[in-house]
């Protein structure tokens, strides 16, 4: 199994959202998004940490080169959980547009999505 670093390196490493002229500043504290909310974007962190949230719990910390909300771009599912920043952060909202881009640009993008969506439901799983 791959390290963590490894996991999300490639994202991080293609560079992809880094110079992005759309990314988002979100202050420490601030909540990107709601369990339960509609949903139809992803994010991809450029800097800083989140945390995702269920219920009280916090089941993951989120790190530049990571990706989240990718079930409900993929189905249009409300969210299912929190995140919040645990620090100032740089986010990258990628909508199913984009997303399509990404993928017809460079089909590992879509791979490495896929990826850490399955690491992330074994880790809650286990």
């Amino acid at each position: 199994m791959l390290e963590r670093g490894q996991r999300y390196g490639f994202i991080a490493r293609m560079n992809l959202f880094r110079h992005d002229p759309n990314a988002r500043t979100i202050p420490a504290g601030s909540v990107v998004c709601r369990k339960g909310e509609p949903g139809h974007t992803m994010y991809a962190v450029v800097e800083g940490e989140l945390e995702v949230v269920i219920g009280e719990q916090i089941v993951e910390t989120l790190r530049a080169g990571e990706t989240f909300g990718e079930m409900a771009l993929v189905d249009g599912s409300p969210r299912s959980a929190d995140v919040r920043a645990k620090t100032d952060c740089r986010l990258v909202e990628v909508d199913e547009q984009r997303f399509k881009f990404l993928v017809q640009q460079n089909p590992f993008f879509a791979l490495e999505v896929m990826r850490s969506l399955s690491q992330r439901l074994r880790r809650r799983q286990s």
